[in-house]
Parts: structure tokens; C-alpha cells; sequence
């Protein structure tokens, strides 16, 4: 078990990508290897930190493992271990004498979202969405948009946010983006627009597509994207445009974001990354 504590392990996690188990002492009567609040954080394949050893840590990290696998993040379980020789135990017999129970929180791999053109509406929609639990990339070919007084406003951001300054080519960020990653493309540049939409369906490990803009500039790129790049109609239908709730229509850069945030959260509560 490396020497990292929990608070680390759990960061380099999060930095990863990785799913992971927080795994606590709740409660201890009686004699235990470990008191309460002892913490161990379980990985795919590390751990790090200890409960004590023995059985109960055997267990706790079979059972962290399985909800590791599972396909979508358990709920907190609580395992309740009593530490007598009179109990036969998967891993052996703890005989300290007192009973244990032990809080296995799963620590799943948070979703990510990717703004090209932080300009007055991606900036407004980059301060919505870092109040969210997510990685939060922002992209712009603009040193200006993108200086750290202009970002201050995301100063107290809950998400991990991430600023790409592209001044030539912004769609090779999209090869650096986590998978699953859902991209929102909204430039003050439709020829950079049009650029990232046909990168983007090149790139096969992203989540959804979103264009901003009217039909009219859908009817164009749908022409270019499907003409000079060679997409098929099941590609062009990866892109989703206009982004955002049809039945909010109106057009300040505040209430956009808005809109469009709430379209983005609610496929990422459909579980679509």
C-alpha cells in the first residue's frame, strides 16, 4: 500500500479518471485493529490507506472492487463485522474481541464537459456549469477571453476546471479530451465552428456534439460536413443543434447558458458518458 493519504488518494483518482472506494470506519465497540474515522481508499488495482488489516479489510476490498465493476455507482453500504474466533470469515478469523462497522462510498468517474469559445454566452455557461461536480474544459484560439482576471469569476468552482489556449488549430484538443467527454462548440468563428464539428465526428471517443447557432447555419454545415466531409447522415446525427431547452427562447447571453446547461445536465442524469 503506497504511503499517500486518503485525501491524496482520492485526488489522484479524480486526476485519473479512475473509479475508486472510500472506504471508512463508522463505528467500533469493543477492541478493533483500527479506530473510527480510519480510512482506506480502494482502487481498480492499489489501495491505499488501512482499516486494520485481516478480514475486515479483505472484505471491505472484495466488496469495493465489485462496486468498482458495476455499471452505474452504488449508494453507500455499511458492512457490519463482528471480530470473534466463534466466526468463520472469507479471509480468517479476527478475534480482537469487539465489533466493527465499516462505510464503503463509491467515488465515481465524474463527467466532463468540453466549451469551445468562451466568448459572453460560454463564459456565462462555464459559470453555471462549474457549480457542478464535473471536469469543465474551456477552449478559445483568444489569449484575451481567456486571461485569468476574465476566468476569476470561476474563482469558487466546484468542478475541475481546465483553460486551453489554441491559437492555431483548437480541434486538437479534442484528441486530448477524456473519453466521453460532451462538447459544446460555440466560437465566435463558424469557419472554426464548422472545423471542430468535422474534427469532432472524426473523433470517436467523445460523448455528444452540440452546435450553437440557428437552423440556417445547421442547413450550411450539414451541407459542408456531409459533401466535402464525407460524413454519413448516422454521423451528422451525433450533432445535436440548436443546444439548449426549445422552450426557453430567450436570446441574452445569461439565459442561453442557461438553457443550455440544463440540456447538458440532463443528459448527464441520463447517464450518457
Amino acid at each position: 500500500m503506497p504511503d499517500m493519504t486518503w485525501v491524496a488518494a482520492v485526488a489522484r483518482l479524480r486526476a485519473r479518471r479512475e473509479a475508486g472506494v472510500l472506504v471508512t470506519v463508522a463505528t467500533v465497540r469493543g477492541h478493533a485493529p483500527r479506530d473510527a474515522g480510519a480510512k482506506l481508499v480502494v482502487g481498480r488495482t492499489e489501495t491505499w490507506g488501512s482499516i486494520g488489516g485481516g478480514n475486515v479489510e479483505a472484505v471491505a476490498i472484495d466488496r469495493a472492487r465489485e462496486m468498482i465493476a458495476a455499471a452505474n455507482p452504488e449508494p453507500p453500504e455499511l458492512i457490519d463485522f463482528a471480530l470473534t474466533d466463534k466466526v468463520a470469515n472469507r479471509h480468517g478469523v479476527q478475534c480482537c474481541g469487539g465489533t466493527v462497522s465499516v462505510l464503503l462510498e463509491a467515488l465515481p468517474v465524474v463527467p466532463a464537459v468540453a466549451i469551445f469559445g468562451v466568448g459572453h454566452v460560454g463564459l456565462e455557461l462555464a459559470r453555471v456549469l462549474a457549480r457542478q461536480d464535473l471536469d469543465l474544459h474551456l477552449i478559445d484560439t483568444r489569449a484575451d477571453v481567456l486571461a485569468e482576471q476574465r476566468l476569476g469569476v470561476l474563482a469558487d468552482a466546484v468542478a475541475q476546471v481546465r483553460v486551453h489556449h489554441t491559437p492555431l488549430l483548437p480541434e486538437e484538443v479534442l484528441e486530448e479530451l477524456p473519453r466521453g467527454t460532451h462538447v459544446l462548440i460555440m466560437t465566435h468563428d463558424h469557419a472554426e465552428d464548422a472545423a471542430l464539428c468535422d474534427a469532432a465526428l472524426r473523433t470517436t471517443h467523445l460523448g455528444s456534439i452540440g452546435l450553437i447557432g440557428s437552423a440556417a447555419k445547421w442547413v450550411r454545415f450539414r451541407k459542408r460536413l456531409a459533401g466535402e466531409g464525407g460524413h454519413d447522415e448516422a454521423a451528422l446525427a451525433r450533432i445535436k443543434t440548436p443546444i439548449g431547452l426549445a422552450d426557453l427562447t430567450g436570446k441574452e447571453p445569461a439565459t442561453i447558458a442557461v438553457s443550455v446547461a440544463a440540456d447538458v445536465l440532463r443528459t448527464l442524469e441520463a447517464g450518457a458518458y
